[in-house]
């Protein structure tokens, strides 16, 4: 019987013949499964009264492949959709381009590289092998040496893996560890827009070769790699800019100006973290002795788009420096501007041009439907600077009053927005900190240095808010230190201010 049927068969019917007939087995029972040639087939034994089996055999073999190919498939969506979520939780360019060497070495090669556009004479590879860790390294390598390469790093259309000769691999392309190389693939990592790279597929010579069908699942794993490392390449170039822009946007740092204390604070509104509506910033005059200018205002609005009308306000104040001694055209011509800007949105402000007399520091205040600025003696007392005017970029004309304030040693003036006087807050947290309340906290700082003062309030603000919602905050603090002034040495130097 060896002679006519499979081995597997002769096997079966042996074993199945030794149970009978001290027990028959039950119908179903004993079912085997072989090929036969090129063909598979389903044997199942048909016990018949006189003791012998009857063998019925079905062909299963397009079963077995559409099963086969369906576990496939299984795996392969598995794996797809697990690759996505990896790739797709982190917009770091870096780590996307290890998770994709590291998942084609692990499910579809014996090692990947990737490769990404270069910025410069070198190329980005992260390169892994089966069971191993990413590694990162550069080369300064020329793309057309390898067929399908360069075009993959210049982001043209998606076009078929390129197929290459592994005698013909260059000595970088072949990770460290590798043995001899059977077969390469490259497969462009399609981008969205931009040029993502490539993905290197490397095989051993004693592995299987690449088959078409692995080749297009490759191709389908390049795009979900691709599209993320696009993303992540976008994020993180505007991220670039946004920090870049940021940067500009944000209130300077204050110091010391030709013997004038300056000192601010910016807390933008909870909804926005970095940037928002309220601004300020202080203009060191051109010349010794002049005075410098010192902005602080408030833009209708929160978040990005206030803050790019507030760039574009510091901007024409910035030009307008030249007639900064003269706060009502510096204003009307700022008022003029804004009217004719797309951007509908009105601003608050107020300027202060402060200069250093003797030990004293004269300043001239002008508010522009701002809240007026406050001035705290060394003795304690608050008292309002009497300026007013109307805001700018919502009227044609606009009025304003100058007031004139001198600041003796130990004196301040406080510059702050509405961010500060209508926080809400307090044991109900529905209650305005207020002016009243404000101009208390100010009485306390009396002849502390500019930067306490800023402090003090800013605490006292937070503390009154909590956790609660809050606009921007703004304060701007000019002080008069406590100093000597020190005339020209023999009349050759000029005069200096010291502790």
């Amino acid at each position: 019987m060896a002679d006519a049927v499979p081995g597997w068969l002769a096997s079966a019917h042996a074993r199945h013949t030794a149970t009978l007939p001290a027990q028959r087995p039950p119908a179903g029972a004993g079912t085997v499964q072989g090929p036969v040639g090129d063909r598979s087939y389903e044997a199942h034994p048909t016990p018949r009264d006189d003791g012998t089996v009857v063998w019925w055999l079905v062909d299963d073999t397009d079963h077995r492949l559409a099963r086969e190919a369906l576990w496939t498939e299984r795996e392969r969506t598995e794996f797809l959709v697990r690759s996505s979520n990896l790739l797709l939780s982190s917009l770091n360019l870096d780590r996307c381009m290890d998770v994709t060497a590291q998942m084609a070495a692990d499910h579809l090669a014996d090692a990947a590289l990737v490769i990404a556009p270069a910025h410069g004479p070198e190329l980005p590879i992260v390169s892994c092998v089966r069971g191993g860790s990413p590694s990162v390294s550069r080369a300064v390598v020329d793309p057309e040496a390898v067929p399908g390469l360069a075009e993959a790093l210049q982001g043209f259309p998606p076009v078929p893996s390129r197929w290459l000769d592994p005698s013909a691999a260059p000595a970088w392309l072949v990770p460290d560890g590798l043995d001899a190389l059977g077969s390469i693939v490259i497969t462009p990592l399609p981008g969205h827009g931009v040029p993502a790279g490539a993905l290197v597929l490397l095989r051993t010579d004693g592995a299987s070769a690449f088959t078409e069908g692995e080749e297009v699942f490759a191709r389908l794993f390049a795009a979900r790699a691709g599209a993320a490392m696009s993303a992540a390449r976008l994020y993180a170039e505007q991220a670039s800019i946004t920090d870049t822009l940021m940067r500009e946007l944000l209130p300077p740092l204050l110091h010391q100006v030709s013997g004038v204390e300056y000192a601010g604070g910016y807390r933008p509104s909870k909804d926005h973290e970095r940037v928002g509506g309220d601004f300020y910033d202080v203009h060191p005059a051109a010349d010794e002795g002049e005075p410098s200018l010192v902005v602080l205002g408030d833009v209708c609005g929160k978040g990005l788009q206030a803050a790019v009308m507030t760039g574009k306000i510091r901007n024409t104040l910035h030009a307008l420096l030249p007639m900064a001694d003269d706060h009502h055209r510096m204003l009307s011509l700022l008022n003029t501007s804004l009217l004719n800007s797309e951007n509908a949105r009105f601003a608050t402000m107020v300027l202060a041009s402060a200069a250093r007399d003797g030990n004293a520091v004269r300043l001239r205040l002008t508010s522009a439907g701002h809240p007026a600025p406050l001035i705290l003696r060394s003795d304690g007392r608050v008292e309002e600077a009497r300026t007013k005017g109307t805001l700018v970029g919502a009227l044609p004309e606009i009025t304003t009053e100058t007031a004139r304030v001198t600041l003796a040693p130990g004196d301040t003036c406080v510059l702050y927005t509405d961010g500060i006087s209508e926080a809400r807050g307090g044991p109900m947290g529905g209650a305005m900190f207020g002016e009243e309340r404000l101009r208390r906290a100010l009485s306390e700082c009396a002849a502390m240095p500019a930067e306490a003062v800023v402090e003090h309030v800013q605490m006292l603000t937070s503390q009154w808010v909590g956790a609660g919602r809050h606009d921007d905050m703004a304060v701007v603090v000019i002080s008069a230190p406590r100093t000597n002034h020190l005339s020209a040495v023999d009349g050759h130097t000029r005069g200096r201010f010291t502790a």
